[in-house]
């Protein structure tokens, strides 16, 4: 599921954090990167390859010679605020190159921007890298273009996603990833350990372990071993627990192998959080969605987690609307959310996706009913989770600090809260001594609904 904002503006992107200025003559290439985090390592994997070439990389579109504009094309929604992307890099800078999932549908593209330089899909990287020769030829100085040891993030220095996968295997009627991304292609697990290896070597507390379906991870290649590591979730999982750092999992759906996770996080070998995308409860609903339909069956699973380890949050993204929704189905949605008690959630309205199955189905829900929905569910997950950190108040915690302003107040993350897309904690006092990317031992003293305050211990 994409993540990408609705307030999301190319100036607010993430923005290559290169510090070292274009030496005279150096070609500069900017980039602009829309979308999810799988969509952002792609940029980072684009910007290294480039960097090592020689070529500068500008924070703003006045310093590159060209752009790229790494695009979101999951919603309609995404779609358009990729085209406004590109139109702004256009404006500013004039030469834009696009790459993306919109990047799929380069007519589409070129109906509304002509005259783009060139538009390649996702994790085409030498398509990129041509189209980026032939507008801003490279000019490298072998003494002095040298490839970083860690690459170009465009993440804090902390923090660092890691992919061990390209596309997916499901056919869910909403989604048409599958159809941008291709199948599941699973990267050889000694790949990503190496990968995950240097990252922590240069100075990562945190790997964001992402994929369209985590789970899913090996399958494709039959679990291959190769170097002495197995391609199987549950396995690279203990491998990257062994590294010392915080290691969160993302898009983890719900098959039985999944349990075996919750004993390594029971142990600390790995974070105690389970991103699963259920987004539904019904069973009519989840078959319409071409999804598995075992909402009952998911609940005792989530019992049997937390059986295991108590500590453990659940985090998920759901649907309301969806064609052929009845009130009935939302309320059993409701209901379900009741039982299930998750601690993070993210939630949708349906809307077309150019190529979605979805599209044909009967009885699309009106738009104001979507709305209604959408308010009551997010009022019925936003009490959950005020509850359940106002149960946090006096317990103490390990926090990781992403940031601190120029007042000294502290931004930090719980193991519980994955950066962006969950809450945070604040320390407002008591700052002095704290740096970014420091991971301290809090007291929680204050709770709203989905924030904690506290202070180090």
């Amino acid at each position: 599921m994409s993540s990408n904002p609705p307030d999301l503006r190319p100036d607010l992107a993430p923005k290559p954090r290169m510090s070292d200025p274009a030496r005279p003559g150096q070609p500069t290439i900017g980039m602009v990167s829309l979308g999810c985090p799988k969509a952002l390592v792609d940029s980072e994997r684009i910007l290294t390859r480039l960097r090592a070439e020689g070529y500068a990389i500008s924070p703003d579109y006045t310093g590159a010679e060209a752009v790229i504009v790494n695009t979101c094309g999951f919603l309609d929604s995404a779609k358009a605020e990729s085209l406004e992307a590109i139109g702004e890099a256009l404006a500013e800078n004039g030469r834009v190159i696009v790459t993306g999932c919109l990047g799929a549908e380069e007519d589409y593209i070129r109906g509304t921007h002509p005259s783009v330089l060139a538009v390649t899909g996702p994790h085409q990287y030498e398509q990129v890298l041509d189209a980026v020769h032939a507008a801003v030829p490279p000019a490298p100085d072998p003494y002095i273009d040298l490839l970083p040891a860690s690459g170009v993030s465009l993440t804090p220095r902390h923090y660092s996603y890691l992919k061990i996968s390209e596309g997916c295997n499901h056919k869910c009627k909403f989604c048409i990833i599958p159809d941008m991304r291709g199948r599941l292609a699973s990267r050889p697990a000694h790949a990503v350990l190496r990968e995950a290896e240097k990252l922590v070597e240069a100075g990562v507390k945190e790997l964001l372990v992402i994929s369209q379906d985590t789970s899913a991870y090996g399958v494709d290649i039959k679990h291959a071993e190769a170097n002495g590591h197995r391609a199987h979730i549950t396995d690279l999982a203990r491998d990257l627990g062994g590294l010392g750092a915080w290691v969160r999992l993302h898009y983890v759906y719900p098959y039985p192998h999944v349990r075996q996770l919750i004993p390594l996080m029971a142990e600390g070998l790995i974070l105690p959080y389970l991103d699963i995308p259920f987004q539904h409860a019904h069973p009519d609903t989840l078959r319409r969605m071409a999804r598995p339909a075992a909402a009952a069956k998911t609940l005792d699973e989530i019992a049997a987690w937390r059986r295991d380890c108590p500590d453990i949050t659940l985090r998920s993204t759901f649907i309301v609307g969806y064609p052929g929704e009845t009130e009935a189905e939302f309320q059993t949605l409701l209901d379900w959310m009741d039982e299930a008690q998750l601690d993070r959630v993210g939630c949708f309205q349906y809307e077309n996706v150019d190529g979605a199955r979805s599209n044909t189905l009967p009885d699309h829900v009106p738009d104001e009913v979507k709305q209604d929905r959408w308010n009551r569910f997010m009022e019925k997950a936003q009490a959950i989770s005020e509850a359940k950190l106002a149960a946090k108040v006096g317990t103490r915690m390990e926090v990781i600090v992403d940031d601190i302003d120029e007042d000294g107040i502290a931004t930090c993350r719980t193991k519980a809260d994955a950066p962006e897309i969950d809450g945070n904690l604040f320390i407002d006092e008591g700052t002095e001594g704290l740096r970014v990317g420091q991971i301290v031992t809090v007291e929680v003293d204050e709770a709203g609904e989905y924030d904690l305050w506290g202070g180090v211990v």
